[in-house]
């Protein structure tokens, strides 16, 4: 079995100073061995992951729309942010990959994905992450796995991790699996285990983005 955090983020993001080396480092050591690197605006970094870890990774970018964020998945290369929610899920098809939703229902976020929009594209999505270690109420994380068992849409977790303590905070057991087609196979069987985040360690991300800004 695989134990899959399916959202982390790398250096790459502009809200995280995490160098692919130390990701890598601390997968090993908490037994993390499928990830999925969803840098916001750019797929770089879970490009170059890929070729470094020797375990699974997915490629994948967190895409910023005018309503909020969708998360491609097995991509190619990056998708630019800015794009209509249409353009972008004909971006993310047109390189074969998954489109996820990640942390939905998240009243706290403002790049959260609309929730109207949401209603409107539902035979589009592929996954739901129904549990998301930085969201801070269990509601959202309520609302979207009611959503995915209505909809029957697969469900995934993960850490949405900014720095390599939080690695690991949520993931899903799924069976080994080769391609896409597969992984969505496993994601059926899967078995979500997580726990929430301090707070506090948002913080971090938000002196990532000044230093990282200040340095631009």
């Amino acid at each position: 079995m695989l134990k899959a955090d399916l959202h982390i983020h790398t250096e790459y993001s502009m809200d995280c100073n995490t160098p692919l080396e130390k990701i890598i480092n601390r997968c090993l050591e908490t037994g993390i061995n499928c990830i999925a690197v969803s840098d916001h605006g750019t797929a770089e970094g879970a490009i170059k992951l890929k070729s470094m870890a020797p375990f699974t990774v997915i490629v994948a970018e967190e895409i910023d729309t005018p309503h909020g964020e969708i998360m491609g998945m097995f991509l190619q290369e990056s998708i630019p942010s800015g794009l209509s929610v249409e353009q972008t899920l004909a971006r993310i098809r047109a390189q074969g990959g998954l489109v996820c939703i990640p942390h939905p229902f998240d009243t706290f976020r403002q790049s959260a994905l609309d929730g109207r929009i949401i209603e409107t594209i539902i035979d589009q999505i592929d996954i739901i992450e129904v549990f998301n270690s930085r969201s801070p109420l269990l509601r959202s994380s309520t609302r979207a796995d009611l959503f995915a068992e209505k909809y029957g849409i697969r469900k995934s977790a993960g850490s949405d991790a900014h720095t390599t303590s939080e690695i690991g905070n949520a993931y899903v057991e799924i069976p080994e699996f080769n391609g896409k087609g597969d992984f969505l196979q496993a994601l059926e069987e899967g078995k979500i285990v997580g726990r929430r985040t301090n707070p506090m360690l948002h913080f971090a991300s938000v002196w990532a983005r000044l230093r990282n800004r200040n340095r631009r």
